[in-house]
């Protein structure tokens, strides 16, 4: 457990040091940043590189356990609705505890002066990702081929960019690529892993993995249709 750790923050010292190195360069030579403003980055970073290796650290001897468990375990009573609903709960919170949404419906709140309020963006993207992944932990059941739904979720898409106001046309892909984030993604891959794994005829690779890209399309239907009904 300590060498894992250890490893951890070594990984995520090599990936934040050289962005965070660039960006100290221009406050101490172009903006000319004061010394307490730079102790206070130096500080963020330090705290914001301690962040990411606790929370990684969480994932892979928590979440991602969790995640294959719940998978593994829901083939074994038998129900394809509680497979469904099971998938729509975990994937609705997953993403309402995603920090990128949080970023995300902050954001256009604040530029939009509250024309566009967060919480409905928020739970539009939590629905949207929550059915998506209970599709996907259907299709893994019924062993549908994903590129069917790719094409269909798509065809969706496409045909409701041309009714969707401009304003949220943009936002709605941006909401499509935060829930990639850190806590939406190591949860859906392990529950897809862990459903594929335990099933007859599947193969973990092949059926356990594009859960990310099909969970990704269904919040931008969701922004769409706050779009066009809002």
């Amino acid at each position: 457990m300590l060498s894992e750790a250890r490893e951890t923050f070594k990984e995520v010292m090599q990936a934040v040091a050289p962005i965070a190195l660039i960006v100290l360069l221009v406050l101490a030579l172009l903006i000319r940043s004061s010394p307490e403003e730079l102790a206070d980055y130096i500080l963020g970073v330090l705290m914001l590189t301690a962040g990411i290796a606790l929370f990684l650290i969480g994932v892979k001897s928590g979440l991602l356990p969790m995640g294959e468990a719940i998978g593994s375990d829901l083939p074994k009573h038998g129900s394809i609705y509680l497979v469904i609903l099971t998938a729509f709960f975990f994937g609705f919170l997953a993403t309402v505890a995603e920090p990128d949404v949080r970023v995300l419906t902050n954001m256009v709140e604040l530029v939009s002066n509250g024309g566009i309020p967060r919480d409905p963006m928020i739970i539009s993207i939590a629905v949207g990702v929550g059915l998506f992944v209970a599709l996907a932990m259907f299709r893994i059941v019924l062993g549908v081929p994903i590129t069917w739904l790719f094409t269909g979720g798509y065809a969706i898409v496409i045909l409701l960019s041309f009714f969707t106001s401009q304003d949220y046309l943009q936002i709605a892909y941006d909401a499509g690529g935060v829930t990639t984030g850190p806590l939406t993604v190591p949860f859906i891959l392990a529950l897809g892993i862990g459903l594929s794994s335990v099933l007859a005829g599947r193969s973990a690779l092949t059926d356990g993995f594009g859960l990310i890209g099909l969970a990704s399309i269904g919040p931008i239907i969701g922004i769409m249709l706050m779009g066009i009904f809002v």
